[in-house]
């Protein structure tokens, strides 16, 4: 039986291809488990499913499009299951997922696992898009570990009241888990090689409010204990609510060395009209406010962010005052999602409702000048030398490596290191999302 609204949420993953795509749904299956689902026996039990897809042979193709009828005929008799596609097939096809298949809620690159538990952890669950954030061609590299990552739930829930979003009405009220149990926690994955932790809430810098005595912390302070235990070389975290990033913050940011300089601010809309409509308590002005804050103490910090197109009501105006914003911030990434009515929440009882052919126009202005800000960001990397965590063979060119950077860009790069190796590399190319180099040798941490 799904959650029905008591107990934890069920998903259901459904994996084709090579070894590399099991072990990304492995990963997808650790993340959802940190996200406080649980795996469900059958589709129909579920309330996510999920498929990871393969492209290199037709008849994987043929098997995946068999599977995701069932989906469409569940998701019709519940609109509220989430249908989400991964893989090489969603990045193969991209944007053209929603044409053929509309009941798909959301579409995502290979490899883009995290981009899935910022789009499931954030308030953008009821909007529909596709994010990728690099190309895939030739083959994929042979399975490999990543023992050196993990994710960690700090709270779940949410005190939001979001017209388009079902996440109070499905996950409760925000409940913050124990600091101290955090702490341990994140010290036992140390003591196990974990290097890297992704923090993970609806709205984790609102994090403990709810907690009181010895259990209390801000999350601030969460981030500054977590970057004290020996071991730990980076931190990041989803979702944040621009409501809720105080300067303490930021501070950390700056003064924690295990922080990565990286922020993920959702904006929504540029409209203050359309963001009272959201109910996001904020407008244009406070959120310029915010990467302002955040630009004084991290300058050179990565911003990302989420965006909304066609909400009920949106105008020429209105998205015209995103672009504004977009254009202004210079986002270096940001998802981009199609408005769709959810039932049981307030956005699918307005009146303006967008043309979707207006939606798709839309989207495709705000796309490019999204990828345009994000290229002509990047270009501030070449030359730079940046310290890169290790993942793997590059996706795109199994002879060359591929990893993160602090900033969550991809880069791709000549080198010798093995997974979990911290090194620097020198940039010497960079694209909207992917940095290329050559590793600096004798340079390696750990």
């Amino acid at each position: 039986m799904k959650s029905g609204g008591d107990g934890p949420k069920r998903f259901h993953l459904t994996t084709f291809g090579c070894q590399m795509n099991e072990h990304d749904s492995e990963r997808m299956k650790g993340m959802l488990g940190a996200l406080g689902y649980v795996e469900a026996p059958s589709r129909a039990d579920a309330d996510l499913i999920l498929f990871n897809t393969c492209s290199i042979r037709e008849s994987a193709d043929s098997r995946f499009i068999a599977h995701l009828g069932e989906a469409k005929r569940l998701k019709g008799e519940d609109p509220e299951v989430v249908v989400g596609v991964g893989g090489c097939w969603a990045q193969s096809v991209k944007d053209e997922v929603f044409e053929r298949y509309p009941f798909v809620d959301v579409a995502f690159g290979p490899g883009q696992i995290h981009g899935l538990a910022e789009f499931l952890a954030s308030d953008s669950l009821t909007a529909q898009g596709y994010f990728g954030l690099e190309g895939f061609a030739g083959h994929l590299p042979a399975h490999r570990e990543r023992p050196f990552q993990a994710w960690v739930q700090v709270s779940q829930g949410c005190n939001c009241v979001c017209s388009y979003c079902i996440v109070p009405s499905t996950r409760g009220r925000e409940a913050s888990r124990p600091a101290p149990e955090l702490i341990a926690e994140v010290g036992e994955l140390a003591r196990d090689g974990v290097r890297e932790v992704t923090l993970l809430g609806q709205n984790v810098n609102s994090y403990g409010r709810d907690l009181r005595g010895a259990d209390r912390r801000s999350f601030a302070e969460l981030l500054r204990e977590i970057d004290a235990i020996e071991g730990i070389e980076r931190i990041r975290y989803t979702s944040p609510h621009p409501k809720d990033m105080k300067e303490d913050v930021a501070r950390a940011h700056a003064e924690c060395p295990a922080v990565c300089e990286h922020i993920h601010l959702p904006l929504q809309s540029g409209s203050s009209s359309v963001l009272k409509a959201m109910r996001r308590t904020y407008d244009r002005s406070r959120y310029l406010d915010r990467v302002a804050l955040i630009r004084e103490h991290v300058p050179d910090a990565a911003l990302t962010t989420d965006i909304i197109v066609g909400f009920p009501g949106e105008t020429e105006a209105d998205f015209e005052a995103t672009l504004e914003v977009v254009d202004e911030v210079g986002y270096d990434g940001a998802f981009t999602f199609i408005f769709s009515p959810r039932r049981g929440t307030e956005a699918a009882t307005l009146d303006g409702t967008v043309p979707h052919p207006v939606k798709r126009e839309r989207m495709g202005r705000l796309v490019e000048l999204v990828q345009r800000r994000a290229r002509e960001r990047a270009q501030r990397f070449v030359g730079r030398t940046v310290e890169v965590l290790v993942e793997g063979p590059s996706r795109t060119d199994p002879s060359r490596l591929r990893g993160r950077a602090r900033h969550n860009k991809t880069v791709n790069f000549d080198g010798t290191a093995g997974p979990g190796d911290l090194v620097e590399v020198e940039i010497t190319d960079a694209t909207s999302q992917t940095l290329l180099g050559h590793e600096v040798l004798l340079s390696r941490v750990g």
